[in-house]
């Protein structure tokens, strides 16, 4: 198949290889984006690939918290400029607010809630959308709950491009939010290794297995390697194995709020448009079909 020019960008910025080693990957691959990731990892050239997809849509997240509940939300409007502006940043409260008073199931329930006698909240977000012109998007939310001898720690990074929210057993609140600040800074995939699926363990074996430092080995000798890697690897993307981004680097994020008599419970993280493709827009173009050239 024939590759695009903004395919091979994706996979440069995803990987930070060259634009020929992209291409090779994309033509290998017939274009497959994660399949070609994997081939340039297993030859050593991509180290960290990036695979949440490109993030693209604008918007906020917001983390709000009332007794004993804790909401976090992304509202997603189609550029920066409406997502900074007054009335947006009205109806972002107004739908956190909303939602962790009320805990809907999902978007549907909680685009359904009545705030005021003739109006829900679905009706806000298009009034909203009718002032500023631009499509708005409540997109995902998260309502968590704590028990007695728990507390939330909450973080807002950018301007709310990117929030967590964090439960701990615990009582010191500055504790959750420092966790909560590691979190959003270095945004973990699950809170410990025990609970990365099977799946995602056997396919980053599978690809280190592979490796091109390992060809000619030995297989018992290639499995002890692969293992040292694959508990990095979990080191990389379990929180509570991570070193803890306010400390020397040496303690880990569990060792920290165990010497605060806390214990992570679990986590949330948000980041403005992850995972949503954007658009690609040529601005000269588009002026030039609106003049009717």
């Amino acid at each position: 198949m024939a590759i695009t020019a903004s395919q091979v960008k994706e996979l440069r910025e995803k990987t930070g290889v060259g634009m020929m080693d992209a291409k090779k990957a994309l033509v290998q691959t017939d274009g497959d984006m994660d399949k070609a990731i994997d081939a340039l990892r297993e030859k050593g050239m991509a180290k960290a690939a990036k695979k949440a997809g490109a993030v693209a849509a604008e918007g906020m997240t917001y983390v709000v918290s009332k007794d004993n509940k804790a909401a976090i939300i992304e509202l997603n409007s189609q550029t920066d400029f409406v997502a900074g502006n007054a009335e947006f940043n009205e109806l972002l409260h107004a739908v956190a607010n909303a939602i962790v008073e009320y805990a809907p199931a999902n978007v549907e329930d909680a685009l359904a809630l009545k705030v005021s006698e003739d109006q829900t909240l679905n009706d806000m977000i298009i009034h909203t959308t009718q002032i500023t012109g631009e499509k708005i998007t409540l997109r995902r939310f998260a309502v968590v709950e704590k028990a007695e001898g728990q507390v939330f720690g909450t973080y807002s990074h950018m301007g709310g491009r990117i929030s967590s929210l964090v439960l701990l057993d615990g009582s010191d609140e500055q504790v959750a939010k420092d966790v909560a600040m590691h979190v959003a800074a270095i945004a973990p995939k699950y809170v410990s290794a025990e609970e990365v699926p099977a799946e995602v363990l056997d396919h980053e074996k599978a690809v280190q297995m592979k490796s091109e430092d390992l060809a000619g080995k030995p297989d018992n000798i290639k499995e002890k390697m692969v293992e040292g890697r694959l508990h990095k690897f979990l080191a990389e993307i379990a929180l509570v194995d991570q070193p803890f981004v306010k400390g020397d680097g040496k303690e880990t994020v569990a060792k920290y709020v165990a010497s605060k008599n806390s214990k992570v419970v679990s986590f949330v993280r948000y980041e403005v448009g992850e995972g949503i493709e954007k658009k690609a827009n040529d601005f000269a173009a588009e002026v030039a079909a609106q003049m009717g050239e």
